[in-house]
């Protein structure tokens, strides 16, 4: 499915876009056109919208599908979280300390036994091999030149009962700013 996402104008872009529309009327054809870009990444999951009804993520092992919806279903509320690259110094260092998620099956079990050998934080740890879960999310992103193949976006998405609540995506794809514990969750208190 495609779903556009449009922002609201500001008020020298509606004047520009309100002068085009002026001078297309009387000019015809012969006016220019206007076009209008946007520096932020598209998101195709948004607020209010369900996670993807898909077992596409593993738990543990190959055997063990996990379908997110369905889970965010048992839950009041569930934060997901994606990474582009286990034990890589910014999901490793910056990004996992606060929640941690990634998507290959075996780097995630490992990763996630050394991040919590007791299993006592609560954060369970899926993987995406195919990338089917975080291309429904439109979370993919040609990762070739660094990582070798595709992979996820940095990424935070919390959902409230079932839905997504909000959506916090790096705008280069793998920085650690918008999608920090601190930022998504607020402030810990001392």
């Amino acid at each position: 499915m495609f779903r556009s996402t449009f922002r609201p104008l500001t008020s020298a872009a509606a004047a520009a876009a309100a002068t085009a529309s002026r001078r297309a009327a009387v000019l015809g054809s012969a006016a220019p056109r206007v076009s209008q870009f946007h520096s932020t990444a598209r998101v195709l999951i948004k607020p209010g919208d369900p996670l993807p009804d898909t077992d596409a993520l593993m738990e543990g092992s190959p055997g063990q599908r996990v379908n997110l919806a369905e889970e965010a279903r048992k839950y009041n509320s569930m934060l997901l979280i994606g990474v582009p690259a286990a034990f890589s110094p910014a999901c490793s260092a910056t990004h996992v300390p606060g929640y941690a998620s990634h998507p290959r099956t075996k780097e995630m079990k490992a990763w996630g036994e050394t991040l919590d050998p007791a299993g006592q934080l609560g954060i369970r740890f899926f993987a995406d091999p195919t990338g089917k879960f975080t291309k429904m999310l439109d979370m993919a992103f040609d990762g070739s030149a660094i990582f070798g193949g595709d992979r996820s976006k940095r990424y935070a998405i919390i959902v409230e009962q079932g839905k997504v609540k909000s959506v916090a995506v790096e705008p280069d794809n793998t920085g650690t700013s918008v999608s920090l514990a601190e930022k998504v969750l607020g402030p810990v208190s001392p």
